[in-house]
């Protein structure tokens, strides 16, 4: 497969990727499905990994894949494989940014997964804290009980769970890209499979 078609299909699977951990970044202003005040939302869903790393900045590279395949850069002064080249040698910047974002996307979210969520440990009153700090919730799934109201906890770790595997997922396309760039930029579109123009040097 030609580079920039390659690309392209990169691009098409990070869109969804990047629409999806924003809808999930969302969600977790809205512990348990509920609306609560700001001050009972844990405070990595506040860092917006999901909504400015996963989200946002790899919105660029997205659209900078699809666009490859009939980016030639102006063709660099006439010369269509040259500008081929060196746009292809451009997204390895952009691959770039998007590892960049997604990494602080799964930072986030794995230490929110470690640190669990803020939730109401009082059975008489409002008392909302972090009450497994520790991260032995993980594995004592009983412990979840001290935690009201008791979807917070499979909430928090569900959706930031999901942003974890999308960034990782993400640092992945974008790495497979910067590779994919580097041999664009040095072999043309299409390495010399295609002929024509594109294989040329």
């Amino acid at each position: 497969m030609c580079s920039g078609n390659f690309a392209k299909c990169l691009g098409i699977s990070l869109l969804p990727l990047s629409i999806a951990c924003v809808l999930c970044n969302i969600l977790l202003f809205f512990p348990g499905g509920k609306h609560v005040d700001s001050s009972k939302i844990t405070d990595e869903v506040f860092y917006c990994g999901g909504i400015v790393g996963s989200g946002v900045l790899m919105i660029f590279p997205a659209l900078v894949f699809l666009g490859l395949k009939n980016n030639d850069c102006c063709g660099c002064c006439g010369n269509e494989s040259c500008g081929r080249r060196f746009a292809m040698l451009s997204s390895i910047l952009f691959a770039a940014v998007g590892v960049l974002g997604a990494g602080y996307s799964v930072i986030i979210s794995g230490v929110a997964i470690n640190k669990g969520p803020k939730c109401n440990t009082s059975a008489t009153s409002e008392k909302w804290e972090y009450p497994f700090s520790a991260g032995n919730y993980l594995s004592e799934t009983n412990m979840w009980t001290e935690c009201k109201p008791s979807s917070v906890v499979s909430w928090h770790l569900t959706l930031f769970s999901m942003l974890l595997i999308f960034g990782l997922i993400q640092i992945a396309l974008c790495a497979v890209q910067m590779v994919n760039g580097l041999l664009g930029a040095l072999c043309g579109d299409c390495c010399g499979c295609c002929g024509g123009s594109d294989g040329a040097v």
